[in-house]
C-alpha cells in the first residue's frame, strides 16, 4: 500500500494565471482532482454551479463555516470562498492526487489544519505583467481592480511562506512542473 498522496495547494496573486494553469493541467491529466470551492459571489458568464464553484447564499456559507465543513475559507473582494473538507479528505484517502487552487488566506489555513500539505506559490514573471493581466480581464470595475492590485502586493510578499515557487512564464511549463511535484507524471 503506497502512502497517501499529499494535498497540493496552488496559490498566488489574483491574475497570475492559476485557473489557466490548472485548466491546462487537467486537460492533460484529468485524473488530478481539483476541489470545487463554495462561494457567495455571483457566477461569471459561462460558470456552472458544481463545476466551477458551488454558488451559495450568505446564510448557507455561514452554516458551512459554523459546522466546520470547510477546510479553509476566506473573504476576498467582498465575497466569501471556501473548500468543502469532506470531499478533499475522501479523495486523498482513495489515493488520488488532490489540488486546491486557493488564495493566500486559504493556503495559510490549510497549512494549519493539514501540516503535510505542499504549498506551491505561482508567481508572475513581473509586476508589470500581473498588472496587465488584472486590468486586461475587462470584467471588473476600476475599484475592484484596485482592490485586486492591493491584495496582489500583499500576496506577493507572502511567497517565502510557501514550499515551492513556480514562475508563470509558460502555462505548459508550469503545468508540467506542478504535475511533477504531485508525482502524477
Amino acid at each position: 500500500m503506497s502512502e497517501r498522496p499529499r494535498l497540493t495547494v496552488l496559490s498566488g496573486p489574483s491574475g497570475v494565471g492559476k485557473s489557466t494553469v490548472v485548466a491546462h493541467m487537467r486537460k492533460e491529466h484529468p485524473d488530478v482532482w481539483l476541489s470545487v470551492s463554495a462561494t457567495t459571489r455571483t457566477p461569471r458568464p459561462g460558470e456552472q454551479h458544481g463545476v466551477h464553484y458551488f454558488f451559495v447564499t450568505d446564510e448557507e456559507m455561514d452554516k458551512l463555516i459554523a459546522n466546520g465543513e470547510l477546510l479553509e475559507w476566506a473573504e476576498f473582494a467582498g465575497n466569501r470562498y471556501g473548500t468543502p473538507r469532506a470531499a478533499v479528505l475522501e479523495r486523498l484517502e482513495k489515493g488520488e492526487p488532490v489540488l486546491l487552487e486557493i488564495d493566500l488566506q486559504g493556503a495559510r489555513q490549510v497549512r494549519e489544519s493539514m501540516t503535510d500539505a505542499r504549498l506551491v506559490f505561482l508567481a508572475p514573471p513581473s509586476w508589470e505583467e500581473l498588472v496587465r493581466r488584472l486590468t486586461g480581464r475587462g470584467t471588473e470595475s476600476p475599484e475592484v481592480i484596485e482592490r485586486r492590485l492591493e491584495a496582489a502586493r500583499t500576496e506577493l510578499a507572502a511567497e517565502p511562506e510557501f514550499d515551492v515557487t513556480l514562475v508563470n512564464t509558460s502555462v505548459e511549463d508550469v503545468a508540467r512542473e506542478l504535475l511533477a511535484l504531485m508525482d502524477v507524471v
